[in-house]
C-alpha cells in the first residue's frame, strides 16, 4: 500500500502531531507499504504567519524509509493581513454571525496556511492508494488533501487533532469549529479521532459516526524511555526536585504559568526548577526577558531538544507538566507514565479524557496558578504519592505498535480490504491509552 500524507510540519521536527504521523508513516513503510509526506518549510509555528521565523532548508529528504517533501509558505503582501489577524477575523465571524461570514470562511480558509504548490506537488507523485491529513487548524491543506484523493479517485482519511479549550464558547474552541472546518471533517471517507470526547463532539456537529474511528495514541516506549537522568541533572546543575515542561513553550501550553507557579514556590521556601524543554514561541522569550533575576533563576529553558536528551529529561524529572488548553491528546502524558512520573494537566482540551484526575496525575483549571503551584508543591514534597500516581499511569500506555495496528484497521476498512474487529471502539478510560 502506498499513503501520501499532508501535515503542517514533519520530522525532524518533534511536535505532537507531527511525532502521531511520523509514527504511521514509519509503521507503514515497515510492513513494506511506501509512504510519501507533503509538509511545509516551516520549523517554527510562527513561521505560517512570519516569514522571518525559521524555517527547514532541504526542500527534499527521506527518513527511515518515507520520502519527505517540503513546500514553501507563501505570505499576503500587506502586513496587517496576517496568519493570525485572518483567523481571529474568520473565528469572530462565526461566533457574531456577521453577514456573509460563510463567503469570508471560504476565502480566509485558502491562507490557513498559504501553500500554493502542495496540489502541484501531489500530481508529480506517484498515485497512492489513499490520502491521510492533519489538521483543521490548518484547513487550507486538508482542502488540498481532499483534492488531490478526489482527483485521483482514492480513500480520504483525516485526523482532525480537535482543540476544543475550555469548552464551547471559548477562543480555542471557535478557532477549530468553523463551518467550513467540519464540513471538511464531514466529507472525509474516515476520520481517526484520539479520545472519546474528541468523538463525541464531533458525533455532535454531525460528523457520521460511522466515519468515526477511536484510535488513541501509542509512544515508541524504547525511545521514549532508558534515559540518564543523572547527566541531565549534571549538565543543568541541578539537584532538587525538577517539574518538566516537555512541547512548545507557549501561553496557551501553560508554559507561563508554570513558570509562575514555581517562582511562587521557590519564594515561599520550596526548593524546585521548571526545565522547559521544546521549541520557544517569542511571547515566552518576551515573557522571560521580563522576568527578574530572582525569577529567572526558577526556570531553564533549553529550547529544542534532541530525542536522547528528551528521554535524558524525562529519568530527571520529579514531576512533567503540561497545563494545556490547546491538546487533542498529550503523547508527553504517556512519555511521563512509561518512566513511573506523575503528571499535572489542565482542565481542558482533551487532557480530561486521558488524565484521570487524583489517580495518574493532578488537573488544574488552565491559566490558575495557584492552583498549579500547589499541585506541583504536593507532588515534589511527597515522593511516595509523587511515585503512586506515576506508577498508576503505566498502565495506560500503549506501545506504538499496538497504536498502530488500530490505524491499519482503519485503512484496511476505507480500502474495502476488511472491516474493524470488535473492540477497536473503546471507552474513555480505554483510549486514555
Amino acid at each position: 500500500m502506498r499513503a501520501l500524507y499532508v501535515i503542517q510540519r514533519y520530522y525532524p521536527f518533534a511536535g505532537g502531531s507531527e511525532r502521531y504521523f511520523q509514527g504511521i508513516a514509519e509503521h507503514l513503510v515497515s510492513e513494506g507499504g511506501e509512504a510519501d509526506v507533503l509538509t511545509t518549510d516551516a520549523w517554527d509555528l510562527e513561521r505560517f504567519w512570519d516569514p522571518r521565523r525559521r524555517r527547514v532548508d532541504e526542500s527534499e529528504g527521506e527518513h527511515n524509509g518515507v520520502a519527505i517533501h517540503r513546500l514553501g509558505l507563501r505570505y499576503l503582501p500587506l502586513p496587517r493581513l496576517t496568519h493570525r489577524a485572518i483567523r481571529r477575523l474568520m473565528a469572530e465571524s462565526t461566533r457574531l454571525a456577521v453577514p456573509g461570514h460563510s463567503a469570508m470562511l471560504r476565502a480566509g480558509g485558502h491562507f490557513g496556511p498559504w501553500v500554493p504548490e502542495l496540489e502541484r506537488a501531489a500530481s508529480r507523485l506517484p498515485r497512492p492508494d489513499l490520502v491521510h491529513s492533519a489538521n483543521v487548524a490548518f484547513e487550507s491543506m486538508v482542502a488540498a488533501a481532499e483534492r488531490v484523493a478526489r482527483r485521483r479517485d482514492v480513500a480520504h482519511v483525516v485526523c482532525p487533532f480537535l482543540h476544543v479549550g475550555e469548552g464551547p464558547g471559548s477562543r480555542v474552541w471557535r478557532y477549530y469549529t468553523m463551518p467550513h472546518q467540519l464540513d471538511l471533517v464531514r466529507r472525509a471517507d474516515a476520520v481517526i479521532v484520539l479520545t472519546a470526547l474528541e468523538r463525541d463532539v464531533l458525533s455532535a456537529f454531525r460528523v457520521d459516526d460511522a466515519r468515526l474511528h477511536l484510535v488513541g495514541a501509542g509512544i515508541d516506549l524504547a525511545g521514549s524511555t532508558g534515559g540518564e537522568g543523572d547527566a541531565a541533572r549534571a549538565r543543568m546543575g541541578l539537584e532538587g526536585p525538577i517539574v518538566l515542561a516537555l512541547g512548545a513553550a507557549a501561553f496557551d501550553k501553560g508554559t507561563i504559568h508554570l513558570v509562575q507557579a514555581v517562582a511562587a514556590l521557590r519564594r515561599a521556601g520550596t526548593d524546585v526548577t521548571a526545565v522547559v524543554a521544546g521549541p520557544v514561541m517569542s511571547e515566552f522569550e518576551r515573557f522571560l526577558a521580563s522576568l527578574d533575576p530572582v525569577d529567572r533563576a526558577a526556570v531553564r529553558c533549553l529550547g529544542f531538544v534532541s530525542e536522547g536528551e528528551r528521554r535524558d529529561l524525562l529519568a530527571a524529572a520529579d514531576v512533567v507538566a503540561l497545563p494545556s488548553r490547546t491538546e487533542s491528546f498529550g503523547l508527553v502524558f504517556l512519555e511521563a507514565w512509561a518512566n513511573g512520573k506523575p503528571v499535572i494537566g489542565a482542565r481542558a482540551g482533551a487532557i480530561p479524557a486521558v488524565v484521570d484526575d487524583g489517580w495518574d496525575g493532578l488537573l488544574v483549571g488552565f491559566g490558575d496558578v495557584p492552583e498549579l503551584a500547589e499541585a506541583v508543591r504536593v507532588l515534589v514534597e511527597d515522593p511516595a504519592l509523587a511515585a503512586r500516581v506515576g506508577d498508576r499511569g503505566r498502565v495506560k500506555v500503549v506501545s506504538e505498535e499496538t497504536w498502530y495496528g488500530r490505524v491499519r484497521d482503519v485503512y484496511r476498512q476505507v480500502l474495502g480490504e476488511a472491516r474493524l474487529g470488535a473492540g477497536t471502539e473503546m471507552d474513555a478510560a480505554d483510549v486514555a491509552t
